[in-house]
Formats: structure tokens, C-alpha cells, sequence
């Protein structure tokens, strides 16, 4: 499944639209940075709280499909200036990371 059909599953709000049809492969869950970097592996949809310049910069090491921000955090402004320039899809959510990660699951 694309990036593009999760959000609209998962009721996503498209925050920064990056390459929307990336395809999902799997799924991570996590909020410290350095962890994520070294264990996400390139095409998940990763689940965060985590919504600063670093975040982005970790999705693009990782090649990550795209940062869902959960329980409504915020994306900052140089984070989206630096997820526009490096083409990273962010969305956002009120769930948990716990919920939507199952619903992932469910749809992949």
C-alpha cells in the first residue's frame, strides 16, 4: 500500500505531502532518535511523537515512507521546511502509536 492510501485509511492528516506514493512495507515505533535510526528499516511507516529537524533527518537516513506524528504532536517549522526538501511525507494523527500501529498491521 502506498503513503497516499494508508493516510486515507487511517484517517491521516496530510501535513506535509512528500512522496505520497511511496510504498509501505512495514511499521516502527519509536521516539528515540538514535534507537530509530539504527533499527527502522527503509520503507516503514514510522510512528512518532517526535516532530523537530532531527526526526526528519533520521526518516531520511532510515528511508523511512513517511513520519505519522501520533496523539497530535506538532511539526515544527524547520522540520516541514526540511521535509519539503527532502521529500518526506508527514502526517498526523490523535491516536496512539500502539493503535494506529495495529491498524497498520491489519491493512499491510
Amino acid at each position: 500500500m502506498t503513503v497516499k492510501e494508508i493516510s486515507e485509511k487511517l484517517n491521516l492528516k496530510i501535513l506535509v505531502e512528500g512522496d505520497a506514493d511511496r510504498e509501505i512495507k512495514g511499521g516502527y515505533c519509536g521516539d528515540l532518535l538514535s534507537w530509530v535510526m539504527g533499527r527502522a528499516q527503509s520503507g516503514d511507516c514510522w510512528f512518532t511523537v517526535m516532530g523537530n529537524v532531527n526526526a526528519i533527518a533520521v526518516a531520511f537516513l532510515a528511508d523511512c515512507a513517511c513520519i505519522v506524528l501520533c496523539e497530535n504532536a506538532t511539526l515544527d517549522k524547520d522540520a516541514q521546511e526540511r521535509a519539503e526538501l527532502q521529500d518526506i511525507c508527514v502526517l498526523s494523527s490523535e491516536e496512539s502509536a500502539y493503535t494506529l500501529a495495529n491498524k497498520l498491521g491489519e491493512l499491510l
